[in-house]
């Protein structure tokens, strides 16, 4: 069976370094023991580990797990480091990280304050 990456209802990326030489067991005790998600509720968590030029995904079909690997030939993720959590993803991002691109761009222009005139 083939996943499409936009299948899933929820999409989490699992910020940090993930040791990526677990398997599906391994993964699943991460989820359950440090973010407290839902495994079996149509989620892919994604997990990246040292080297940003490849991935894991878990997904839960219905049956059982699927484990997802994707290796990067030519390129690196942009890869949150800063924490531990796991953020949501919307399909848009996803894209943007499989791309190589940062999927929670920093916004440059802040809003202004309404009578702040200089």
């Amino acid at each position: 069976m083939l996943v499409n990456w936009h299948d899933p209802h929820h999409i989490y990326l699992v910020c940090g370094k993930t040791d990526i030489r677990k398997g599906i067991d391994g993964l699943v005790m991460v989820i359950a023991e440090n973010y407290g998600l839902e495994l079996y509720s149509n989620s892919l968590f994604l997990f990246c580990g040292g080297r940003n030029d490849r991935c894991k995904g878990l997904f839960w079909d219905g049956e059982g797990f699927i484990i997802l690997y994707k290796r990067f030939e030519n390129g690196r993720l942009s890869w949150p480091r800063n924490s531990n959590e796991a953020k949501k993803l919307s399909a848009q991002q996803l894209d943007w990280l499989l791309q190589g691109l940062n999927p929670f761009p920093i916004r440059k222009i802040q809003a202004a304050r309404p009578g702040s005139f200089y």
